[in-house]
């Protein structure tokens, strides 16, 4: 392979074939018939009824009458970008994919992240569980690693999965309430399917809030194989770790941003990779050797079980950088099929019951949704060649050639020919089987609450107080006393003193039930433990007419040299004059904008501030202070800061000197949030 072919993008040359500009094209049908009217139906008689004949007008009606398709039943709320992924070394020795042999070989990928609970209508910023797919378009098919922003799930065997979302979703006599899962019945699924218990745990933490798009992980979930070309096999999970750090919001925040920007996140997405600030992962593995499948106190296929990095280390062999957004959201994003059963040789299955049951749901979801010949859509396409004998079915795309549509053949000399293993063929690994058929659990699965109480044990205080909090929320929502005692007790089978606290805030007392007595914590599960940088945070600049110009050019172009993005906020759009009468741009006022919306604020003033800028600027300091993020004043406004109390209080910076602010206000960004305000 040449250096011109292992640098571009295959996925984004494939897909311009399929696109079209618009511009300064005459509008025509569908059949190319061009058009001199589309603004009046054909009439008999300007006031008569619209003419049955008037092919052009059923053509656009009818088309717009099937425009959407299914959403998806879960994972709805969904965007995607485009990307490349390299290998930082080969990984020869574990595996023969192709994608991960070569550093200098740049892979085409495609991710989409979603919501699981909610619908395309729900907020972006609701509690829930992410979803991270990504499509790699490898030189040898295309290898889908399918999963979340969370390393464990809900249930053990995919037969539960209709039963695990009929209860999230909005409850079916009210269809009440939406993309949230504080209801009865979910929290009745959970207390009665114990299994949960961990997973409830992740998803009351701030994880299932995050900071943005850019800043969540991505795992695989399920326990896979990875196979050399000597046929050995070890076990394996995916871990994605997002260069920016792991960041979330504030459960307040959350839920008014949902009313300010219910699309937060997609917007935060896009406009990133418009201005060049491109997402990046590093992808991470971790490895079990074949011998030593059960010398784990879980077993090692269950879904609702990690793997504790301290005890199998993560190792990281690549990076993902998101650098394209797409040209269309329905068609690229909306109809890409992902799929966990999209796999390339050198990777395999396991037993994992649940990875089972979804090898089978993805496809028969995606031929319902999209149609028979999904895979035939630009962005599910392999960019590498591909052949078969199946024919037909809707929308079917290629026109294939001759008579023969069947394998064995002799009248095409039997091609399409399969391929052997020793050539490249896909052949999957003879991994052991033995026992009876039955219907149950292996009783390795058995123990619901170990690493709940190991994912507590590693929360930070501040953590353990947003979690005890959270279930308090949701179970405050539901109306079933019965429920809301079962969950507290429940929850006293993990943490005697979180299911305490949470009963108190329900006036409940949880049950006398054993404990689990695990004392060791992971530091890797706390998100305390994460990168901090200031790199792309929204820092909200308030300023007035007469507002210190010279000085605030100055701060603000350190700062964007810092990596921040500084956003121009007063008291109405457009122009704004400074001490010297040169003219800024306000980029939004206190009417368009939230101070939910910005990581931090710089209160810049005015030597007259007008008395509605300060009132204004007040609510906007006060939310942000009250929401522990830094806040930075120049001279002028520290007055207003010290009217409110909070000159000298943590994260609260008023240094004088224009060079100093803004490293010093650098480094409080960099914090994001300054939880001794407690």
């Amino acid at each position: 392979m040449n250096e011109q072919s292992k640098n571009e993008n295959k996925k984004t040359e494939q897909l311009k074939s399929f696109t079209r500009d618009n511009i300064d094209k005459p509008l025509t049908s569908n059949e190319g018939v061009k058009i001199s009217d589309d603004e009046n139906s054909l009439k008999a008689g300007d006031r008569g009824p619209t003419l049955l004949e008037d092919f052009l007008f059923r053509e656009k009606l009818a088309h717009f009458d099937r425009e959407r398709i299914p959403e998806r039943v879960v994972h709805a709320r969904g965007y995607g970008a485009h990307g490349i992924f390299q290998v930082y070394e080969s990984q020869e020795e574990l595996t023969m994919a192709h994608f991960l042999q070569d550093p200098n070989l740049k892979t085409p990928v495609f991710l989409r992240f979603s919501q699981v609970a909610g619908s395309r209508g729900a907020n972006e910023t609701d509690r829930d569980v992410r979803g991270f797919a990504t499509k790699f378009y490898t030189e040898e098919g295309n290898f889908d690693l399918v999963g979340n922003n969370i390393p464990i799930f809900f249930i053990q065997d995919s037969i539960k999965f209709p039963d695990l979302i009929h209860a999230v979703k909005p409850e079916p006599d009210n269809e009440i309430p939406q993309g949230q899962t504080a209801h009865d019945t979910f929290w009745d699924f959970v207390t009665s399917n114990q299994e949960s218990a961990a997973m409830t745990l992740w998803i009351m933490s701030d994880r299932t809030i995050p900071r943005s798009f850019r800043m969540i992980e991505g795992f695989g979930v399920h326990t896979f194989r990875l196979v050399n070309k000597h046929g050995k096999s070890r076990f394996v999970k995916f871990h994605w770790k997002p260069l920016l750090g792991l960041h979330s919001l504030l459960w307040d925040e959350a839920q008014k941003i949902g009313g300010v920007d219910p699309d937060f996140h997609r917007r935060d997405l896009w406009e990133n990779i418009e201005a060049g600030n491109y997402p990046e992962w590093e992808l991470g593995i971790q490895i079990i050797e074949e011998e030593d499948e059960y010398k784990f106190t879980f077993d090692i296929l269950d879904a609702t079980k990690l793997w504790p990095e301290e005890l199998v280390p993560v190792r990281k062999i690549g990076k993902m950088t998101l650098n394209r957004n797409v040209d269309n959201v329905f068609a690229e994003t909306e109809q890409v099929a992902l799929h966990p059963g999209n796999i390339v040789r050198g990777i395999d299955f396991t037993n994992d019951p649940l990875l089972q049951g979804r090898l089978f749901s993805y496809t028969d979801t995606q031929i319902y949704r999209v149609g028979t010949n999904y895979q035939q859509l630009p962005i599910n396409r392999p960019v590498c060649p591909f052949h078969n004998n199946q024919r037909d079915g809707n929308a079917r795309y290629i026109i294939d050639q001759g008579k023969v549509a069947y394998h064995n053949n002799s009248l095409a000399n039997n091609t399409p020919y399969t391929v052997p293993g020793t050539k490249g063929g896909f052949v999957t690994y003879p991994s052991l089987v033995h026992g009876y058929k039955v219907r149950a659990t292996a009783p390795s699965f058995d123990d619901h609450f170990s690493q709940a109480k190991l994912f507590w044990n590693s929360m930070s205080p501040v953590e353990k107080h947003h979690i005890i909090d959270a279930y308090s929320f949701e179970l405050g929502k539901v109306n079933s006393i019965e429920i809301r005692q079962k969950l507290v007790n429940m929850l006293a089978h993990i943490d005697r003193v979180l299911a305490t606290r949470v009963g108190e805030n329900l006036t409940l007392q949880p049950a006398d039930v054993p404990e689990s007595t695990v004392t060791e914590s992971s530091p890797a599960l706390s998100m305390m433990n994460t990168r901090y940088l200031p790199n792309t945070l929204k820092v909200g600049v308030l300023v007035d007419e007469g507002f210190a110009g010279e000085e605030t050019r100055e701060v603000l172009e350190m700062l964007i040299e810092n990596g921040l993005k500084p956003v121009i906020i007063s008291v109405r759009n457009g122009m704004i004059r400074d001490d010297k009468g040169d003219q800024w741009v306000v980029n939004e006022s206190f009417l368009t904008t939230s101070p939910v919306l910005y990581d931090g604020l710089y209160l810049v003033g005015s030597e007259n501030a007008d008395p509605y800028f300060n009132n204004r600027a007040r609510a906007f300091i006060v939310e942000s202070y009250n929401h522990f993020k830094p806040i930075g004043s120049s001279p002028l406004g520290e007055k207003l800061l010290k009217e409110l109390g909070i000159v000298g209080k943590p994260g609260v910076v008023t240094d004088h000197s224009a060079k100093v602010f803004a490293k010093v206000f650098t480094e409080a960004m960099a914090k994001q949030r300054f939880w001794d305000r407690y």
